[in-house]
């Protein structure tokens, strides 16, 4: 089984101002010279993308959007396209966030349509996948991943599920509530996620994707998650805008032991 290098990620949402992502972006590009064992992304709004491309330019840190459109370009007023996101140098985007889900009312087939468009643009995309806490309780969690999973990849090349998808864990119940699935939990979702790409794009490509966990990431809570077998980063919210607070979660979360046994 080939090695999967933890990703940790920052979504930003809709915070900061152009002084703190500036301010940021200087320190990142610091912590990013200290070369982390990690891959290190974020993921600012859509009217910093730019200037966040400039700022860490040479760094090494992904740079993505949040969502894209669905369609390469039209009348569709205040909406970001793939293309153009391509355009000002970021080479990621999210799709299926658990908000875009439940606020803005994505699909899985919105979600599986602004998948498509980015890889047709040339995007490298990162997969959201969660159950709520009504559908964790009524013990649907498995049966809510699995289809979101599948419509999200399904007839894919297994090459493109390999080199271009990262898949994000992120129960819903823990997202901004201050909880988080113990990493117990967490695991069993993950394994879960990967034998599902197994069946779906073969064992191979399932071993070589990231699977990151969202939901209430912290300082004190990425090393155990980490130590996970199947746990392969994070994707970080609020702790994300916090410099210090990320630079942790980057620096445990990559140096977390890992068990006998795992690939990494």
């Amino acid at each position: 089984m080939s090695a999967r290098t933890p990703f940790i990620a920052g979504n930003w949402k809709m915070n900061l101002d152009r002084v703190a992502v500036r301010s940021l972006c200087r320190h990142l590009t610091q912590l990013a010279s200290e070369k982390p064992p990690a891959r290190l992304g974020v993921f600012p709004p859509f009217i910093y993308l730019a200037d966040v491309v400039s700022e860490l330019s040479g760094s090494g840190i992904v740079v993505g959007a949040q969502t894209c459109h669905a369609r390469e370009s039209g009348a569709f007023t205040g909406e970001i396209s793939a293309r153009m996101i391509r355009d000002v140098g970021a080479t990621h985007v999210i799709v299926g966030h658990s908000e875009r889900r439940h606020l803005c009312g994505e699909t899985d087939a919105d979600v599986r349509a602004r998948l498509d468009i980015a890889l047709a643009t040339g995007l490298d995309v990162i997969l959201c996948v969660g159950e709520t806490l009504d559908e964790r309780k009524a013990g649907s969690t498995a049966d809510v991943v699995s289809r979101q999973l599948a419509v999200g990849v399904s007839g894919l090349p297994a090459d493109t599920v390999a080199r271009r998808l990262t898949v994000a864990y992120e129960p819903v119940w823990a997202i901004g509530t201050g909880l988080n699935a113990t990493p117990a939990q967490a695991q069993e979702v993950h394994a879960l996620l990967r034998a599902r790409l197994a069946e779906l794009a073969g064992d191979a490509a399932a071993q070589r994707v990231v699977v990151q966990y969202g939901g209430s990431v912290k300082p004190d809570n990425i090393a155990a998650l980490e130590a996970c077998p199947d746990v392969d980063g994070a994707l970080v919210g609020g702790a994300s805008l916090d410099f210090r607070s990320f630079a942790a979660i980057a620096r445990l979360g990559a140096s977390a032991p890992r068990p006998a046994g795992s690939d990494r």
